[in-house]
């Protein structure tokens, strides 16, 4: 019904957006990843939408990019996953880092998110795995799969050191980009570390 809204910014809250267009001011849920991009008050942002209606709310959530957004209401076709377990998983991993997620089906990364079990975890990998098939960029999540239980492994390390999953990923992609060749585990999370 929406697609998305441009106006000036108002008040942000880790999970709010007050955004005002055309003298209206909206009320827009957001995820974490999107508050972390929000500029100050007064000036002017552009959200994707996704309109929510429930039997006790309608609910407006608002993310930074399209492909979040994309992202959000492929989760919400997940049994078992509602809006605010869906912007809980993007708000602490990004897209691209979730794709793989669910490509490698590593259910112990995922189980780490807010709102999701090991069961959840395992229905998810079974679903999204389809979902994400024929996509242009799942020739170039295979390649960086293969071969790399060593940054799997780091990053399970840093994330169980209690780094968040998103930070936990980037650092590890950067530690591994900034090596000739792989480095053992030890000295990936050491270079990870640096990353943080």
């Amino acid at each position: 019904m929406y697609e998305s809204i441009r106006g000036i910014l108002k008040e942000k809250q880790p999970n709010l957006a007050i955004l005002e267009c055309a003298g209206i001011a909206y009320r827009i849920s957001i995820p974490l990843s999107t508050y972390t991009r929000l500029p100050n008050a007064e000036k002017e942002l552009h959200l994707f939408l996704s309109y929510i209606v429930r039997e006790d709310a309608h609910t407006l959530y608002g993310f930074y990019s399209r492909q979040e957004r994309d992202l959000f209401e492929t989760l919400l076709s997940i049994s078992g996953i509602g809006p605010k377990t869906a912007a809980a998983i993007i708000g602490h991993m990004d897209a691209d880092a979730f794709q793989r997620a669910i490509l490698s089906a590593d259910t112990r990364l995922l189980s780490k998110l807010p709102g999701i079990g090991k069961k959840t975890a395992e229905r998810l990998v079974i679903e999204m795995r389809d979902k994400f098939k024929g996509k242009g960029k799942d020739a170039a999540v295979h390649a960086a799969l293969s071969g790399t239980s060593a940054s799997v492994d780091a990053t399970h390390a840093l994330i169980n050191l209690g780094y968040d999953p998103k930070n936990a990923i980037r650092a590890v992609e950067k530690a591994m980009a900034s090596q000739s060749s792989e480095p053992d585990l030890g000295a990936l999370i050491a270079l990870a570390l640096q990353h943080i």
